[in-house]
C-alpha cells in the first residue's frame, strides 16, 4: 500500500468534491477544477473527507494510488488557498512587464518576447520578480517552467530567469584557471 495514498483528504468548509465515473470536480471559494483520473483507483467522498481506494490490486493500481491522492489533494488546496510561484530576473537590461494577457520580457535578445499568460494564471511584476498565482498547480508549474526556459541562468554570471528559491552553482571561468 502507498503511504501517501492511504491518507484521507480533508475537505474544508465551502469545498465540495463530486465524483462521476472517472471525473473528479472540486468547487471552492477560489474557483472550480476538474480532472479525469486513471482507471485502477476510485475516489470516495464520505463525511467531510475524501479517500482514494485501489480497484486494481496489481502494480498499476499501486502506482496510481499515491499519484491520484496527491492530484486530488492539490485540487482541494488550489480552490481553497491557491498556489504562488516567483521567478527572479538577473541581468543588465533584463526586465518584464504585464500588458493585459501578455507578459513582455526583454532578455538581451534582438527582440522582446511576448509570452501569453494562460487563463487561470495571474501574472504580476515587482521590480525584477515575476509573480505567478493560480489555483491549478500543474498549469502554474508549467507556465513558470516555460518562462524560465526563455533564458535559463548561466553558471558563469548567473544571468537569466531563475526560481527565487533556486541556487545556482557558479563556475569560475577562464581567468581564474591561470
Amino acid at each position: 500500500m502507498s503511504r501517501i495514498g492511504k491518507k484521507p483528504i480533508p475537505l474544508p468548509k465551502g469545498v465540495t468534491l463530486e465524483v462521476k465515473d472517472l471525473t473528479v470536480k472540486v468547487k471552492g471559494p477560489k474557483g472550480e477544477l476538474q480532472r479525469t483520473h486513471a482507471e485502477g483507483v476510485k475516489v470516495v467522498v464520505e463525511s467531510g473527507k475524501a479517500t482514494v481506494q485501489r480497484v486494481d490490486q496489481g502494480r498499476r493500481g499501486a502506482e496510481l494510488h499515491g499519484l491520484t491522492r496527491t492530484l486530488v489533494n492539490n485540487m482541494v488546496q488550489g480552490v481553497t488557498t491557491g498556489f504562488k510561484r516567483e521567478l527572479e530576473i538577473n541581468g543588465v537590461g533584463y526586465r518584464a512587464e504585464v500588458q493585459g494577457p501578455l507578459l513582455n520580457i526583454s532578455l538581451g535578445y534582438s527582440h522582446p518576447i511576448n509570452f501569453p499568460v494562460p487563463k487561470g494564471i495571474k501574472a504580476a511584476v515587482d521590480k525584477s520578480k515575476i509573480i505567478l498565482e493560480g489555483i491549478d498547480r500543474e498549469l502554474l508549474g508549467m507556465t513558470a517552467a516555460n518562462i524560465r526556459a526563455l533564458r535559463a541562468p548561466d553558471p558563469y554570471k548567473a544571468k537569466g530567469i531563475k526560481y527565487v528559491e533556486e541556487v545556482i552553482k557558479r563556475k569560475v571561468g577562464k581567468q581564474a584557471a591561470k
